[in-house]
């Protein structure tokens, strides 16, 4: 029987088995001694928020390759503008750096609009030391984006093409499966075989 394992990953560990440097997601599951259990997808270290893991390889295949474009969605706060034309430019797809194929349409919803100061203390230390130089008005905005695509750090890529700086990004959804709210940053849940599709 394969096993399902919600998870809200912290800031500041890899999605990875092992690492020199950091924690990684894996470290939280060593009491299960379950070997075969990997993530599905990954977040980068800065990223937050939903993963789920698993021991059945299949279903993992089916969540992660693009030809099945699940649907992930993510909140996130810029430091930046995100004005309607830049929105737009996000929303029918832009060219990545490093890239000559364009990201696929994307669904994004601003949601509050702010100055740094007052997002400053909600943010890791490592995030306020890396941005502390930036003058306390400088605007920022935070909103929920849906993306079909899963490439290497792609919203702060996507993000960074119109000039605006991810600050925080926590993923809360993939496809119908929504993290739990009661989940604390480190914690787990065991799901039920019906997130199988």
């Amino acid at each position: 029987m394969y096993h399902y394992y919600m998870f809200n990953k912290p800031f500041g560990c890899v999605t990875a088995r092992r690492d020199g440097r950091f924690p990684t997601v894996m470290d939280y599951f060593k009491d299960l001694q379950n070997d075969r259990l990997s993530p599905v997808g990954r977040l980068d270290r800065e990223t937050e928020g939903l993963l789920i893991i698993t021991d059945d390889g299949k279903w993992n295949q089916m969540m992660t390759h693009p030809d099945y474009q699940k649907k992930k969605i993510y909140e996130f706060t810029v430091l930046g503008d995100l004005d309607p034309m830049n929105l737009q430019k996000l929303e029918n797809g832009i060219l990545l750096n490093g890239s000559d194929i364009p990201t696929l349409p994307c669904k994004i919803t601003v949601t509050a609009r702010s100055v740094l100061s007052e997002i400053m203390p909600s943010l890791p230390s490592e995030v306020q030391a890396a941005i502390g130089r930036n003058r306390p008005d400088h605007p920022v905005t935070s909103g929920t984006i849906i993306i079909t695509e899963g490439r290497k750090r792609q919203i702060r890529r996507m993000m960074k093409a119109v000039r605006c700086c991810v600050v925080a990004l926590k993923r809360i959804a993939i496809d119908d499966i929504v993290l739990d709210e009661n989940l604390k940053p480190g914690e787990w849940k065991e799901m039920q075989n019906n997130c199988k599709q």
